[in-house]
């Protein structure tokens, strides 16, 4: 608003007021700037959630989100999930899985909190009780291990 006054000032004949209508111009710019690029990295980290925990966020992270950062990772998570069922096939690929290269494709789980009864590809449902351990593909847990249900027991 200053800057607005001084150039109305300005275009009457003060020139001096020139030096300072630039200046603050340019310290708006680089605030602009700013503001942008935290914006931006926000934005990065939000994306990077989605594959780190899957598509549902932990209610600690997403209380320290805004309205709009909240839509944009639905909009994110819905627009990743359309993308992964148009490749590979029928069933379609699940990115998200297998992020670093698998050792073995069994492992060995730890249930950290009930969670009710879990299905695998061979038709088979176990039951995940607290406390109990499993030996399951290591494909269909790796969701639960990132979101704290099952953690991976190293022999």
């Amino acid at each position: 608003e200053r800057n607005q006054a001084d150039v109305s000032e300005a275009k009457s004949g003060r020139t001096d007021l020139i030096f300072l209508i630039r200046f603050r111009h340019c310290c708006l710019l680089r605030n602009q700037r700013c503001l942008l690029a935290y914006l931006y990295d926000r934005l990065l980290r939000i994306r990077a959630l989605r594959w780190e925990y899957g598509s549902v966020l932990p209610s600690a992270i997403q209380f320290h989100m805004s309205a709009e950062e909240v839509e944009w990772f639905n909009r994110y998570k819905k627009s990743l999930a359309t993308y992964m069922r148009s490749v590979g096939g029928e069933e379609g690929l699940d990115l998200t899985q297998d992020i670093k290269p698998p050792k073995s494709l069994y492992i060995e789980v730890r249930c950290l909190r009930d969670h009710g009864e879990f299905e695998i590809d061979d038709g088979t449902t176990i039951l995940l009780k607290k406390n109990s351990q499993h030996f399951l593909p290591r494909w269909k847990c790796e969701q639960l291990i990132r979101q704290g249900v099952l953690e991976h027991v190293l022999s």
